[in-house]
């Protein structure tokens, strides 16, 4: 075990390494290394012996990935991008699934899969990464407003996809009528139901936030927030059969994680723009012309104070995404040992055939988008440039591999989608960042000229 750790560190500190001298995004840099030292040493690397094990690490580990990604995300910013983001993360998910069903016959035609099989298979690869998204955008100055359409699509877009896989998919696959009343139901209780209850727990988390002004303790306030959230909207049934109902319902964990730490964050923005406001107030007085020695003393113990408390809220996001890496780490060391070669060579044509379908069909939804943009002052206007980006943010992650866990082991075709989600995994991780990289690269003199009118325009 403690050479487990050590090699976890190692392949982290190398990772990064790696992206501060070569620019190389810490996603693809880890995916390499974890292939490597479960090749070399694969007894260091035991995580998880089959599927089942990676799906529990999986959900053990992603809320920390969505509390570290939605500390990045304001009300304000959810407010102001509202429909970009649901046709983003729910509109273009569903037309995608929609365009697979019309594509299945021409795609794997030979396979003939049912109407159950192709959405639980397009659900799969439509499942975003958000980590490797805002690694990619670390590196970079690029407008607030593309970064916001980007990142928050990848964190819902995990929400709808995986409502579609197990209401919609799995639903079919054991012999469940869909109806738009089904439908309807479906989304509207899981889809309100998870944002109710992010919202209980978001105000939990606030009341216990007020309780304490211990960095730590704060932090693990918001770890438990995320978890508890993350954790009862996916047992949620238990709750209802404790209440004397006789239910199978769960929510959306992923959106209920979100919205709670959202939440708690939307209270966190608000003291640091207050803490911001004292820091300005106190300085005036001591600037002021004739101050006492008295009130000069009284501001600067103020203003320390303040300033302690802005340090404390800022270290506890840095933290979290801190967590948020080292879990990462252990993901991709895990995804690893999942990786049978056998199988991809075996698959490599169906492989190809998704990863280029997927693209395509994500590349003419990000136009659609970027056309709707331009009809309506309710969305923000994405230009030639933007509708690149957006299109190659679209990577895939261990999510993906949760859902594909998920389906019976006695499925016909659970070889081929083991291989086909794996493999497109992988390559959208490496061709989609090394694009994405290009891209942004190429046109970064105009992104920083965007960025800088975005400021000008918010003074």
């Amino acid at each position: 075990m403690i050479e487990t750790v050590l090699a976890l560190a190692a392949m982290l500190y190398l990772a990064l390494q790696i992206e501060d001298k070569l620019a190389i995004p810490v996603p693809l840099s880890l995916i390499a290394l974890a292939f490597l030292l479960n090749h070399l040493f694969p007894e260091i690397t035991r995580f998880t012996p089959d599927p089942q094990w990676f799906a529990a690490l999986v959900l053990t580990l992603l809320p920390i990935l969505l509390i570290s990604d939605a500390l990045e995300l304001s009300v304000a910013e959810l407010k102001r991008h509202a429909w970009s983001l649901f046709y983003l993360a729910v509109v273009a998910v569903v037309l995608s699934v929609v365009a697979g069903l019309w594509l299945r016959d021409f795609l794997f035609g030979e396979y003939h899969l049912g109407v159950a099989a192709t959405v639980l298979l397009f659900a799969m690869v439509l499942a975003t990464d958000p980590v490797s998204v805002v690694s990619v955008f670390s590196r970079f100055e690029i407008p607030h407003r593309l970064k916001i359409l980007a990142e928050g699509e990848s964190l819902f877009n995990d929400a709808t996809a995986l409502i579609v896989f197990v209401y919609i998919g799995l639903h079919l696959l054991q012999g469940g009528k869909l109806t738009l009343g089904y439908v309807t139901e479906i989304s509207l209780v899981v889809g309100l139901g998870s944002v109710a209850l992010g919202l209980v727990f978001g105000l939990i988390g606030l009341g216990l936030l007020k309780t304490t002004e211990n960095r730590i303790a704060e932090m693990m306030v918001l770890l438990m927030t995320g978890y508890a959230a993350f954790d009862l909207a996916e047992h949620f049934y238990t709750l209802l059969n404790l209440l004397g109902g006789h239910s199978h319902l769960h929510l959306s964990g992923i959106l209920a994680c979100i919205v709670a730490t959202v939440t708690v964050h939307h209270w966190m923005s608000r003291e640091e723009r207050e803490e911001e406001r004292q820091i300005e107030a106190q300085q005036a007085l001591i600037e002021r012309p004739g101050a006492t020695r008295g009130l000069i003393d009284t501001a600067l113990n103020a203003l320390r104070v303040t300033l302690e408390e802005r340090v404390r809220h800022l270290r506890n996001k840095e933290d979290i995404q801190l967590l948020g890496l080292v879990s990462n780490t252990i993901l991709f060391v895990a995804m690893a040992e999942l990786i049978e070669l056998e199988l991809l060579a075996r698959y490599w044509h169906e492989i190809l055939v998704m990863f280029v379908a997927t693209t395509v069909i994500r590349a003419l939804m990000m136009a659609k988008f970027a056309w709707l943009t331009r009809q309506t002052r309710r969305m923000t206007d994405v230009n030639l440039r933007w509708w690149g980006v957006l299109t190659f943010a679209g990577i895939k992650g261990g999510l993906s591999i949760v859902m594909l866990s998920m389906i019976p082991r006695e499925f016909p075709f659970l070889d081929l989608f083991k291989a086909v989600v794996i493999g497109v995994v992988l390559l959208s991780t490496f061709l989609y960042s090394l694009i994405l990289l290009a891209l942004i690269s190429r046109n970064a003199a105009v992104f920083r000229q965007e960025l800088a009118a975005e400021r000008r325009d918010s003074m």
